[in-house]
């Protein structure tokens, strides 16, 4: 299955829409332009809303975390995710403890509404 992303600025975060198969591949194709929206808007906080179909292997995982150290999202980035697709959930909280355990931002949600209260709280 294909890929398909909307990136927008919402005022005082960037919303990412994302649905279909996850990989390291895809991940290597939107986090840039994620990154491009945030310094456009000066705006560092970031809500990933995920339908995943195919959740990123488990080796897919473990390369995030060079990823964002490459792009350099650093502790200035505050990221909310949330993955819709119960059956995705498992491998995301890896990926989320694989970033957490290399010191990167963010935070795993699946309510997408305690994910905008986390994400802007402390505004």
């Amino acid at each position: 299955m294909k890929h398909e992303i909307k990136i927008t600025f919402e005022n005082s975060f960037v919303q990412i829409i994302s649905d279909g198969d996850k990989s390291f591949e895809t991940s290597s194709k939107i986090w840039p332009k994620i990154i491009k929206v945030c310094q456009e808007n000066e705006c560092y906080k970031v809500l990933g809303i995920a339908t995943s179909t195919k959740p990123p292997s488990i080796i897919d995982t473990t390369h995030h975390g060079k990823l964002f150290h490459e792009l350099e999202i650093d502790h200035n980035y505050k990221i909310a995710w949330v993955e819709l697709n119960p059956e995705s959930l498992e491998r995301i909280e890896f990926l989320e403890t694989v970033l957490f355990n290399r010191g990167l931002p963010g935070k795993l949600f699946s309510d997408i509404e305690e994910a905008k209260t986390w994400l802007l709280k402390d505004e």
